[in-house]
């Protein structure tokens, strides 16, 4: 999966500009093997399974400040989310002003808020996750989720703000094939399929 990533990285930046930010010797192996120099390993109190992606960035960003590198946005690719092509961030690169807080790579959800996705209420029901009377799926709002792959991101606001804080965000959609993030065993088979059946590949980038 990281060597997916890698690859479409070097497709569309210097090498220089790209850091595998990472605490393990085998992640840092795997970048060295593909190409890249990994400029530092993160400490112990980034290391853990509750490590946040926004301390990460910051350590890294901090990082490059340090040997006087500055950059004015960082684009974000988890290695989890395997398939993207180099031209979604060219594309994403576009759409991007030094005035919005992120360009954020979605879906098309196929569960809509408006009309199939519930919550509990306190008395045990269960009630629309959000208002709206609809008779059929073609009459409701047009709903996105964050599909992993690709976050664009505006240092200032980062300075600012965690990610989930950020209100001035851009979408880029992706086509459901392209949405799949790696997190299960059953997330794992269907990437499997994906490449047996040869609906992605390298040379689509």
């Amino acid at each position: 999966m990281l060597h997916y990533t890698i690859k479409t990285a070097k497709e569309v930046f210097d090498q220089e500009d790209i850091c595998v930010s990472t605490d393990g010797v085998e992640i840092k192996e795997c970048a060295e093997n593909a190409g890249l120099h990994v400029p530092f390993m993160r400490p112990l109190e980034l290391s853990g399974d509750k490590s946040g992606t926004y301390e990460v960035i910051m350590h890294a960003l901090q990082y490059y400040q340090s040997i006087g590198r500055n950059y004015d946005r960082v684009l974000l690719m988890q290695p989890t989310s395997p398939f993207r092509k180099a031209s979604f961030i060219t594309e994403m690169e576009k759409l991007y002003t030094p005035g919005i807080d992120m360009v954020v790579s979605v879906g098309l959800t196929h569960h809509n808020p408006y009309f199939s996705l519930f919550e509990e209420s306190s008395e045990g029901f269960l009630v629309k996750s959000k208002d709206g009377f609809f008779e059929n799926r073609q009459e409701v709002p047009k709903t996105y989720f964050y599909n992993g792959s690709l976050y664009l991101l505006n240092c200032e606001s980062l300075r600012k703000s965690k990610i989930a804080g950020f209100k001035k965000v851009v979408k880029f959609v992706m086509d459901e094939i392209y949405c799949v993030d790696i997190d299960t065993a059953f997330d794992w088979m269907i990437a499997e399929s994906i490449v047996e059946k040869k609906l992605y590949t390298y040379e689509h980038n």
